[in-house]
Formats: structure tokens, sequence, C-alpha cells
């Protein structure tokens, strides 16, 4: 039998996400990193991915300064920086400082890449929704590559060489064992 849960929390039940460092900097090319949890595929052609981002946090005050961001997909080793990341301004602190984390120059954007992320999604903005108390901000991918050996030949993660980082709800966050299944009807 279900249970009833408060609507101010019906996104814990969607949950866990796949966890990003999103970077972005300021016009001067002064860079930031805020986590990011609510990402979504928008389309393949052209190709389109959306961010969910609270309205008053500063690095969505970056992105729509300068149109530009990277997606630096976090694996698991560094869930700390990514909590810290996430639960920090970039207002108040240098997050690369902080963290030793350390950015890469880009292909593509002036924001740099997350060198000890696994993945980076180079992006420019399109558009940009006001959703409630968040904006999805739709970026078109400029530039995708992930590390050597972390995918299969088909694309996909190879689970048995990388920790995924999910977040959970909270500071909570939790990983895929290299447990998966391909299924077939």
């Amino acid at each position: 039998m279900s249970e009833k849960q408060p609507v101010t929390t019906f996104h814990y039940l969607l949950h866990p996400y796949n966890t990003s460092l999103v970077t972005c900097c300021d016009a001067e090319g002064n860079p930031n990193i805020i986590t990011i949890a609510w990402l979504i595929p928008v389309s393949v052609r052209p190709p389109l991915v959306g961010m969910s981002i609270g309205h008053s946090r500063f690095s969505y005050r970056l992105i729509r300064e300068t149109g530009e961001f990277v997606i630096n997909v976090a694996p698991y080793e560094i869930a700390n920086h990514v909590l810290f990341c996430g639960r920090r301004s970039g207002r108040d602190v240098d997050k690369f400082a902080e963290t030793g984390l350390t950015p890469s120059e880009a292909q593509n954007v002036r924001p740099p890449i997350i060198k000890e992320c696994i993945a980076h999604l180079e992006c420019r903005v399109v558009q940009d929704v006001e959703a409630g108390d968040h904006h999805i901000v739709v970026g078109e991918v400029l530039a995708a590559y992930a590390n050597r050996g972390v995918l299969e030949e088909n694309g996909l993660y190879r689970l048995s060489e990388v920790q995924m980082l999910f977040h959970l709800g909270r500071n909570c966050f939790t990983s895929i064992e290299g447990k998966f299944e391909e299924l077939s009807v």
C-alpha cells in the first residue's frame, strides 16, 4: 500500500540522478562550479541538453551573462567535492582553489572542463525558460568527449572501469557497483 508523501519533496521520489559539475565563467573568464543533478537530454538532432538551475544561483547569473557552460560528469571518487560545490556559492569562494579540482581548457567555450571528471559536454545556451523557482537552461552541445577507457565500443559507460555518482537527495550520494543487465523484448 502506498504512503502519502509531502508534495514539497516530490523530487526525491524521482531520484537518484546522475550528478555533474557544471562549469561557467564571468565575462573576464573567472571560472565557477555548480553541482547539478537535474539534467536531461532534450534532442539528438540538434544535440540539446536541458539543465534545471535555481534562478537565485550565482552560476545562473554567469551562464546568462556569457551564454556558455560545460557539463562535467563526476565519478563517485570526488563526491565530497561535488557536495562542496553544491553547498557553497561562487560569490564567496573560489571552488577550484578550495577543492583542488583541476581546470583544463575546453575546446569550444570559455568555461573550463574539470580534469577529474570522466566526460564533458561543452554547451552554448539556446533557450532559457522560467519554471517556478528554477530556470530550464537548454544548451546546444558543441563538443562531447569522455576519458579514454570509460566507454564501451557502443558508447555506454564501462561500469567495470568507472563508478558513476548519483544524488539521492540532501547530502546523500550513491553509485552503481557495475551491475547491469541488457534486456530485449
